[in-house]
């Protein structure tokens, strides 16, 4: 990802997010980090134009969002949501719930939008111990 400059007060707030994950960014980043997810490669809490990105996958430009219930109201997220999809960005939403609940599920969900297939997903779940 082409690293374009960031405000310093961006960047700060990046590095703020990053210290203090909720314990559903946390269960996600545990699958997500050191290419886990089907070698995929994320980065967490990216600064993306005047946004910041839960996690970004800039090799197939997916962005996932962790939503609680701060997201309850969307409106903000469509403004949001619009910019990066302009940009180029695939948006993926998961509920804080989800995640906690059903992190096979998203996990699969985030391949399969990552252009990698099914069956290769269900035999990476499947070898995890």
């Amino acid at each position: 990802m082409p690293h374009d400059l960031v405000p310093d007060r961006r960047r700060s707030n990046a590095k703020a997010m990053r210290r203090a994950m909720t314990d559903a960014e946390l269960r996600l980043w545990n699958e997500l980090r050191a290419h886990r997810l089907m070698g995929l490669s994320f980065r967490r809490q990216v600064p993306i134009g005047p946004y910041i990105a839960d996690f970004a996958c800039s090799a197939h430009h997916i962005i996932v969002e962790v939503d609680g219930s701060q997201h309850a109201e969307p409106d903000r997220d469509k403004a949001r949501d619009a910019f990066l999809a302009s940009s180029g960005w695939i948006i993926l939403r998961f509920w804080n719930d989800d995640i906690l609940r059903e992190i096979d599920n998203v996990c699969l969900h985030i391949v399969t939008a990552a252009g990698l297939t099914a069956r290769d997903a269900e035999a990476q779940l499947e070898a995890r111990p």
